[in-house]
């Protein structure tokens, strides 16, 4: 601990001792309390490091009217102390432990009422009992029964505190085996509350322990089964703890606890209350699964209550349980199946499709049915069976009630519903069907388990059906756009796995261009980007097969491929909204990458996107279309075995995008302008022997960025030889396309995101051209590098910033300045006349020509990096910070009216 932390941190007590009320910024509490876990964490004992702690906490526990916040730290930071053994002996030995915890005394002076003050008790608590004589303590003061009341407590924050708590407890007082070994306690990580440590120290399950889990046990006996309707908030969080026990106790308390609460937990089983259903369904199941294969009484009992649930309940609750266990992933073939049929009992009835067979699940038929006339039971209870679709695939086939294929046609009947055709339904449904016409909820549900039914095995003999199905949802004008997006999706995802589409017919492929030519110009630009993307999607699926000996792609199978598409996107890249023209964008390069690969040359309307998109880049003013252009360009790139010698136009746009880009008021653009600039810078040096590509894998400081990746095809090896011998060359042309000064604009960006990627590129750079130790191979190359290679700089922006930092590092080294942090030497121009060049810099010259390798060792990029890396606060979070801006927050107490008007600020790092 700082010195200057501990000579604080006194005046810092008698601060929040005396205010009386809390702070400005109730937040520096949590981060005192921050600082205090993490000297302790370290090994640090709080009492012996700073005496003062222990009259501040018998100063606040003994004022008449502290304030709760106070009071709430208070707790949690006694705890934090008392952790350890012999501090906790030192607190014990003072009056203060027994008062600091005394839930009467607090209730008695009201304080008890705020949520914050509960919520401290039991994090001290908690974080106390670390150790046997913090257990004696908890149980000898009685707080059990105060933590048992908090179970149910009416905040949500108190009672989920006390469920972890009381868990924790039985956790750690509970014995590792059934054969007599010891209890262990465990030390969890206060912020993850996962993390769990062996304390040195291990104790016996004594009396304490014993205590308090047959404590536990009454508890659960008394509360878990409701007398009326009014207890049935207190019996949800009883069962929730339960849960939560039997999922991480060891057999020996998992048993204990199973004999005491499973008459309780048959007798509620017949209740029948629809909100105990899940929690219900989440004890039996971690039951279930605690259970061992010995054929004890618990195991058979348990097994009973799973089969009560899954046969008895009421229909909307045996919906909920079968879709809780087939969740759980339990290999429990008996109860899966049983499962499987209950789930799938409404899509029989409103269907009519018998999935089921003949006398299945008929004692729940009627019920269900009547139920299913309700129109919002009916909407619920169908969703819930759609959305578990994909669990019922994915059972054994001899556990199924019927092929998988049956099923899919029980969806798209049920589709067919939706949109009104009643003609799907069995005659004794149509009320049922009319509940589901035009329900979008139940249509996107549908449609993901369409989506995940298209890997069954019956997928191509279906796809005529499906691929029907969803050009009639596409053309039907009253379609919400989020259901339209959904049907685009599954269309793509079947048609992606059936290679064969020779089924298709040229009528269908008709209807598909008309809708689709129909969307694109939709009054709703929603699904006018749905569409777009649509094109992309398909685009990018692979090489179908559409007769006996045809193979082509599934574009130009089904859309005539890019004779289609590429008017169709050309013509949204005008489209009034950005996310259409930035949609539009990304299905152009996923259209046109095919050509790129082959190396196909450009034709007329590509040269024309191309002026398009340098149009957009440079006046568009939504950020979604200015990024999408630069990754079309990164695409293109990427996609062109040798770019330079195939496509003029895309080194000259990729000029124009480098300068736009890293000039773009939005740091999004001008990061994906330097994935552009390393893609480059990659591809310039693949072949060169002791480049290595360098695969970035931090993530960026702030927002999430793309996750595409983007493959540099390896040179020839004449190519590679060409490289060596003229390193110079490529460095010029590099510098020529505009990369250098990217990465030097970038590195002196305002956003940390920019900054950072441009100073890994240029490091990168700066170790292949000029790196500091040289093999003898290299020296020759990297000589005439640093004789050779120059850039330009102007006098404005980030070119003045290196041009400062070339001319103090001049002046530095001949004794005239002091030495800055980023340290340069001399420029030098174009011929190498390095003085010439510093008289230019002096006269204020518009532009001057600099050595690279120079710039590249005179930015100090390292300590740059390492800068960059560091959090944007790191200068101001720090103890000291901390402990000075709650002494400055209490001149708001001592003087209220000093200044008036004058707000002090704390600074919240």
């Amino acid at each position: 601990m700082e010195s200057e932390c501990v000579s604080v941190l006194p005046r810092v007590c008698e601060v929040l001792a005396a205010s009386g009320r809390s702070l400005p910024d109730d937040t520096s509490l949590e981060k005192l309390l921050d600082w205090f876990t993490a000297l302790t964490d370290a090994g640090v004992s709080l009492l012996e490091t700073c005496p003062c702690l222990l009259k501040f906490i018998s100063t606040v526990v003994n004022h008449s009217t502290p304030d709760p916040s106070i009071l709430a730290f208070i707790l949690k930071l006694t705890g934090l102390i008392a952790a350890n053994e012999d501090n906790f002996q030192v607190l014990q030995e003072s009056p203060v432990l027994d008062l600091v915890f005394d839930a009467q005394h607090w209730q008695g002076s009201g304080l008890w009422e705020d949520p914050s003050v509960r919520v401290g008790w039991l994090w001290g608590l908690r974080t106390m009992l670390q150790h046997s004589k913090a257990l004696s303590f908890f149980v000898q003061a009685e707080f059990i029964e105060p933590l048992l009341q908090l179970q149910t407590d009416a905040s949500l924050f108190v009672a989920s505190a006390a469920n972890q708590m009381l868990a924790h407890i039985l956790i750690s007082c509970q014995p590792v085996s059934s054969a007599g070994c010891k209890g262990v306690y465990y030390k969890e990580d206060r912020r993850t509350g996962t993390d769990r440590e062996h304390l040195t120290a291990t104790v016996e399950t004594d009396k304490d322990g014993s205590a308090f889990i047959m404590a536990i046990s009454e508890y659960f006996k008394k509360l878990l089964v409701p007398k009326d309707a009014s207890q049935l908030h207190h019996s949800q969080q009883v069962l929730k703890l339960l849960a939560l026990l039997l999922a991480q106790t060891s057999p020996p308390l998992q048993e204990k606890l199973l004999l005491t609460v499973t008459d309780s937990l048959e007798e509620l089983v017949t209740t029948n209350y629809s909100q105990l259903t899940l929690p219900l369904m989440d004890v039996i199941l971690a039951a279930h699964s605690s259970c061992g294969s010995d054929g004890s009484v618990p195991d058979q009992r348990i097994a009973h209550l799973l089969s009560f649930m899954l046969n008895t309940r009421k229909p909307a609750d045996l919906i909920l349980a079968a879709a809780a266990f087939l969740h759980s992933g339990y290999k429990d073939h008996v109860h899966r199946a049983q499962s499987s049929r209950v789930l799938l009992l409404p899509l029989d009835i409103v269907t009519g499709l018998n999935l089921l067979g003949t006398n299945i699940l008929d004692e729940h038929r009627f019920s269900m049915m009547e139920q299913l006339g309700i129109k919002t039971s009916c909407v619920t209870m169908i969703c819930v069976s759609l959305t578990n679709i994909p669990q019922i695939a994915q059972t054994a086939p001899d556990l199924l009630p019927c092929p998988l294929g049956l099923i899919v046609s029980a969806v798209i009947s049920l589709l067919r519903l939706c949109s009104g055709n009643s003609s799907s339904s069995s005659a004794g449904c149509l009320k049922v069907s009319r509940n589901v016409t035009g329900s979008g909820k139940v249509q996107k549900c549908a449609l993901e388990a369409l989506l995940a039914l298209s890997n069954s095995s019956e997928a191509q003999v279906m796809l005529v059906e499906v691929f029907s199905l969803l050009i009639h949802y596409l053309d039907n004008p009253d379609c919400d756009p989020t259901v339209l997006q959904k049907a685009y999706q599954v269309l793509v995802k079947w048609i992606s796995v059936c290679t064969d589409l020779s089924a298709i017919t040229d009528q269908l492929r008709k209807d598909l261009i008309q809708v689709v030519r129909k969307r694109a110009c939709d009054i709703r630009w929603e699904v006018r980007d749905s569409t777009v993307e649509f094109l992309g999607h398909l685009a990018g699926v692979h090489a179908c097969q559409t007769s006996a000996e045809e193979v082509c792609s599934v574009s130009e199978a089904l859309l005539g491929g890019c004779c289609f598409s590429t008017p169709l996107l050309k013509d949204a890249l005008q489209d009034p909204e950005s996310y259409v023209r930035a949609s539009s964008i990304s299905s152009l390069a996923q259209t046109l990458a095919h050509s790129w690969h082959q190396g196909a040359a450009l034709t007329q309307e590509q040269a024309e996107i191309v002026t398009q998109l340098l149009e957009i880049l440079s006046q568009d003013t939504e950020g979604f279309a200015r990024r999408a252009v630069v990754q079309y360009f990164t695409t293109w790139l990427s996609s062109c075995s040798s770019p330079t010698f195939t496509c003029s136009l895309l080194m000259q746009s990729v000029c124009s995008v480098l300068s736009l880009g890293s000039a773009d008021l939005d740091w999004e653009v001008k990061v994906y302008t330097l994935d552009l600039a390393g893609l480059l810078i990659d591809q310039a040096f693949s072949g060169y022997h002791s480049y290595t590509k360098v695969l970035e894998t931090q993530p960026h400081p702030y927002a999430l960025m793309s996750t595409q990746t983007y493959t540099v095809h390896a040179h020839t090896e004449t190519h590679t030889e060409h490289v060596e011998s003229d390193l110079v060359s490529v460095l010029n042309s590099l510098g020529e396309q505009g990369v250098i000064s990217a990465l030097l604009c970038g590195l002196f960006d305002c956003d940390r995101p920019v900054a950072l990627k441009a100073c890994r590129l240029l490091i990168r750079l700066r170790d292949i051209v000029c790196p500091p130790s040289l093999s003898a191979q290299d020296a020759s190359v990297a000589l005439a590098t640093d004789n050779g290679v120059t850039c330009e700089l102007s006098g404005r922006g980030w070119a003045q910033e290196i041009r400062n930092i070339l001319r103090d590092k001049n002046q530095s080294g001949t004794g005239t300045t002091e030495q800055r942090p980023f340290q340069g030497t001399d420029m030098v121009d174009s011929e190498g006349c390095g003085e010439a060049a510093m008289e230019h810099v002096r006269a204020g010259s518009h532009t001057v020509r600099v050595n690279v390798c120079e710039v590249l060792r005179s930015l100090d990029l390292d300590e740059k990096l390492e800068m960059l890396t560091q959090s944007s606060d790191h200068i101001h979070n720090s103890p000291l910070s901390l402990l000075q801006d709650i002494l400055t927050a209490s001149i708001t107490y001592t003087h209220p009216n000093s200044e008036p008007g004058q707000e002090v600020i704390v600074d919240c790092y």
